[in-house]
Formats: structure tokens, C-alpha cells, sequence
């Protein structure tokens, strides 16, 4: 290193993160940027998925660098009453690509792994090492830090790799089959069970048990013998394992964002990601909105860096209004709908017309989309439905 101040140091080498330095060095070339990653790559152990439809023509482009698996052929959704394939196409990126891609796309001195931070301020990053790195913006995008200013639920998982001897026969994605038994995973209370499929190759699908639970507890073993249960119902009992994912996400309900932001805020820093509040707070989902971040922080990346902390506040609170609905079904999911029929919530949504469904993912929902999704018979009383849009919820801490 030069001994020249960084422009922007970003901490955190996950999928914001990754996101914000590569837009930042295509918009702006002359930047000195760090990405810092505590882990020895960069985007974890992970799979991004999204819908063709919810990336604007910007957002493909900067994504269009990295390798990842296309379905143009639409996708399913399973449930006891329903059964329905919809059209928009279907995109996935492995963390594997995502790393590799952003190794090739930005420039060598950029990133710095297996460099765990001890501590970030507003002029900049001191490692544990001791190392202290200048800059004139910082910018977390570490994980999201579990608060008890928010509530709501989580979302528990476990997907496996599975390398066939023979085609699966399986031609678009599945992405809730909830014919599966309505089982709770260990120790998490009620869930909301469904199998998500990833048709990755002829002979290669992506498999995952995923559970919308009351806690946050992950069983392993208890999950890992569920995915061996499915697949040998499938016929691909026989398959080889080439990678495994678990991961625990936040379903945000409702709380005090202003509080929250304070509590995990650091003066004068920006807080991007899962941590700033960017993501879906029903779905989990952070790709589409990853991607819409990055780009407008690069729109802006001539900022100081209490500028720029002050900008992603603002669009983090104006996340956090226009995704209040999500937040108000999760309430009627966990809070109102009796444990062994949350997966009526669901089946009732893939009901509606398609392109509320397609904006709904992305964020985009539109007035009359809200309005369609909260009319018609609900599938919970309606004295429940009350008590639970009215409720707090459970504390995510």
C-alpha cells in the first residue's frame, strides 16, 4: 500500500458489500477503495436468488459480469390446494462465482481478506491487527446484529448440492413445494414448511428445507435428515453432496427503526446491507435491493463520509416506510395464523395476479397491490387478524 488515504473503506465482503465496491469502481475508476472481509473469501458460503423482473436495465448490467444459472422458463409453487407455474425467469449466484467475479472485476490492491476488524469510526477502519486504514468514507455492511428494537420471526434453513447419476427430470425452479408435512424444526415452536428446488444441471439440483419458525435455532441433524427424507421420495437418495448451505435470517415484523439504526450505528459511518435494514423484511430476500443500493450509493460516491452515512440513513428509513406491508403480513403469518396453518398465508398470495406477485419480491408493490392483498376473504379470523396488525410481536434478540 501507498500510505495514500482510502476513498472508501467497506467493511463487510458479503453480497452488499461486494455489490458497493464493484459499482463504485465502475462509476468512479479513480477511487481507492478496501473491501474488508473477515473470512478468507468473499461472500460466504451462500446462493442468491431472484426474479428476471426485479432488476431494472442498471442492475442487469452490473450483474451481468458474474456467472450464475438462468431459467427463462418460469417457475412453480406447491400447496395443499394449489399447485401453479408462473412465468417470470429465474436467476441464481453462487457465492463461489460471486467471489471469483469480483476478484477479476476489481482491481488486486481492492480487497483484503482474513482481515477481521476491531474497530471502524468515521476517518476510517483499525483491523485487529493493529493495522489502521485511513478513509474518507466508511461504509458496514456487516450482518445484520439481532436487536430487541425489532420484532418478528425467522427464517431457519438448510440446502445441499446434490450431484445425480442421472437426470432429475426437473425443468424450471420450485420455489415453495409446501406438500410437505407442516413440521416444526427442533426447538423453534410453530414454523411454515416448504422445500425450495434449484434445478442447477441435468444431473445437478440444489435442495433446501426451509422453515419461517418462531426461534432461531438450527438442527442440523434434525434438518439434514428431513433433506435425506425428500430426496429419497424423489429417487435421488443416491446423489452425492457437492456443498451444503444453513443459514438463520431475520423476518421482520414491525419495532423501532430509528432505535435499532442507533443501537448498531457507529457516528459518521454509513450502514449498508442486512444491517442497514436493506432487505425484504418478509422474504429475506437482499439481492434486488443490494443491487438498488449499490447503485445509488455509487450515484453519490463523492461524498465525505458523514455525508454519505447521512444518505444511506435516509434511504434505509425510506426502505423501512415502504415496506411497511410486509412487515404487516408477517405479523398475520406469525402472530395471527393458527401454527399448523401458516401455509394458508402463502397459498392465498400465490392466488393473485402475477405481477403483484412479481412486484411484491422485488419491493415494488403498488398501492392497489396492497390494497388487493389485504381484501378478500383472509385465510385467519378476522378478530386474529386484528389483535395481530395491532401486536408488537416477539423480539428479535
Amino acid at each position: 500500500m501507498s500510505g495514500r488515504m482510502t476513498d472508501v473503506a467497506i467493511v463487510g465482503g458479503g453480497l452488499a458489500g461486494g455489490l458497493i465496491a464493484l459499482a463504485l469502481h465502475r462509476a468512479h475508476p479513480e477511487l481507492r477503495l478496501q473491501l474488508i472481509e473477515r473470512g478468507p473469501v468473499l461472500g460466504g458460503n451462500h446462493r442468491w436468488s431472484w426474479f428476471s423482473s426485479d432488476l431494472s436495465p442498471e442492475g442487469e448490467a452490473l450483474l451481468a459480469p458474474f456467472r450464475k444459472v438462468d431459467w427463462d422458463n418460469g417457475y412453480d409453487v406447491a400447496f395443499p390446494a394449489r399447485r401453479r407455474t408462473l412465468a417470470a425467469g429465474y436467476r441464481s449466484l453462487a457465492s463461489a462465482d460471486f467471489d471469483s467475479g469480483l476478484k477479476r472485476l476489481l482491481p488486486p490492491d481492492t480487497i483484503r481478506l482474513d482481515a477481521p476488524v476491531a474497530t471502524l469510526d468515521a476517518g476510517g477502519v483499525t483491523l485487529e491487527s493493529g493495522e489502521r486504514i485511513a478513509a474518507r468514507a466508511v461504509i458496514d455492511c456487516r450482518d445484520f446484529v439481532p436487536s430487541p428494537h425489532l420484532s418478528g420471526g425467522w427464517q431457519v434453513f438448510m440446502g445441499r448440492h446434490l450431484k445425480l447419476g442421472e437426470a432429475h427430470g426437473i425443468s424450471r425452479p420450485v420455489i415453495m413445494d409446501a406438500k410437505v408435512e407442516q413440521l416444526a424444526p427442533a426447538g423453534n415452536g410453530a414454523a411454515y414448511r416448504f422445500v425450495y428446488i434449484l434445478p442447477l444441471a441435468a444431473q445437478e439440483i440444489f435442495v433446501e428445507d426451509t422453515y419461517y419458525a418462531d426461534g432461531s435455532a438450527l438442527d442440523r441433524g434434525l434438518l439434514s435428515a428431513r433433506l435425506d427424507q425428500y430426496a429419497a421420495s424423489h429417487g435421488w437418495s443416491e446423489g452425492v453432496p457437492a456443498g451444503i448451505e444453513t443459514g438463520v435470517l431475520p423476518v421482520i415484523t414491525g419495532g423501532d427503526f430509528t432505535a435499532y439504526l442507533a443501537s448498531v450505528g457507529t457516528p459518521g459511518v454509513a450502514l449498508a446491507g442486512a444491517r442497514g435494514g436493506f432487505s425484504h423484511p418478509l422474504t429475506s430476500y437482499t439481492l434486488p435491493i443490494a443491487v438498488e443500493n449499490a447503485l445509488a450509493i455509487a450515484a453519490q460516491g463523492d461524498l465525505a463520509g458523514t455525508e454519505m452515512a447521512r444518505f444511506c440513513k435516509q434511504r434505509a428509513q425510506a426502505h423501512w416506510r415502504k415496506t411497511g406491508i410486509y412487515r404487516a403480513l408477517g405479523r398475520m403469518l406469525f402472530q395471527a395464523a393458527k401454527p399448523e396453518r401458516r401455509v394458508d398465508i402463502f397459498e392465498r398470495f400465490y392466488g393473485l395476479p402475477e405481477g403483484l406477485v412479481e412486484r411484491f419480491y422485488a419491493c415494488h408493490s403498488t398501492l392497489p397491490d396492497r390494497l388487493r392483498i389485504l381484501i378478500g376473504k383472509p385465510p385467519v379470523s378476522i378478530p386474529r387478524a386484528i389483535r395481530a396488525l395491532a401486536g408488537k410481536g416477539k423480539p428479535l434478540a
